[in-house]
């Protein structure tokens, strides 16, 4: 399938992938075996609870297993290049978003072609990301956190856990004119659970239950284009 630039990172941006090439749609006998998904990103958070819930939904319609396995490591770009390799006939399949096939591209010199190697699918949706907060910071609210990294440059630490909270973090460092430590997780949920040692994170509207129970902060939340697309 050929695409134009624009064409595909507007799907790309959270498109569920398939291996360029394949033409699933012409053999009436597809899935005749389990499909394997797979999810780049660490189990546990929105991306793993919205592949698990597609993955169910699909066995169902395509009267087939969906073998889900969670390949992570370099944001997302993992299992990114597992999906890039695997044999092009619709049995391997990934759910990405705008950092696994976006974002990355930019951030690293990657072993497979984003533009070339894979043929979207469609849209799945889009969320917001939430700045979220230790439960015992100091700051109350967005403002008092904003003076407080200010005036504490370097002091306090940052997780993200994918390409887009990479951005987003250092998005917010430049506009808030704060310097933070970055510290990398193979995902949002790792990040969040280790939210005891790290000071903030950017995570996605599933964790804010998190935050009403009283256990962290939640500060902020992006606009839409800030947000991830899946």
């Amino acid at each position: 399938m050929n695409f134009t630039r624009r064409r595909f990172l507007h799907l790309a941006a959270g498109a569920a992938t398939l291996p360029g090439g394949s033409h699933i749609a012409q053999a009436q006998s597809y899935p005749s075996r389990p499909i394997t998904m797979i999810l780049p990103l660490a189990a546990g958070g929105l991306l793993d609870a919205l592949g698990r819930v597609l993955a169910e939904r699909m066995s169902r319609s395509l009267g087939q297993t969906i073998v889900i396995e969670n390949v992570t490591g370099a944001n997302g770009s993992i299992g990114t290049g597992r999906t890039a390799r695997a044999r092009p006939d619709g049995y391997t399949i990934e759910l990405g978003n705008k950092g696994t096939h976006v974002l990355n591209g930019a951030y690293y010199s990657l072993p497979y072609d984003p533009l070339n190697d894979f043929a979207p699918i469609g849209l799945l949706g889009t969320t917001w990301m939430i700045l979220f907060g230790r439960k015992n910071m100091r700051a109350e609210d967005f403002r008092e956190l904003i003076v407080w990294l200010r005036a504490n440059p370097n002091t306090a630490s940052a997780g993200f856990g994918g390409g887009d909270s990479h951005l987003v973090t250092a998005f917010f460092q430049k506009v808030a004119g704060a310097q933070v430590a970055l510290v990398p997780y193979r995902g949002s949920a790792p990040a969040m659970q280790d939210l005891v040692a790290i000071d903030v994170l950017f995570g996605n509207v599933d964790q804010l239950s998190l935050a009403r129970a009283g256990s962290i902060k939640a500060y902020a939340v992006t606009s839409d284009a800030l947000g991830g697309s899946t």
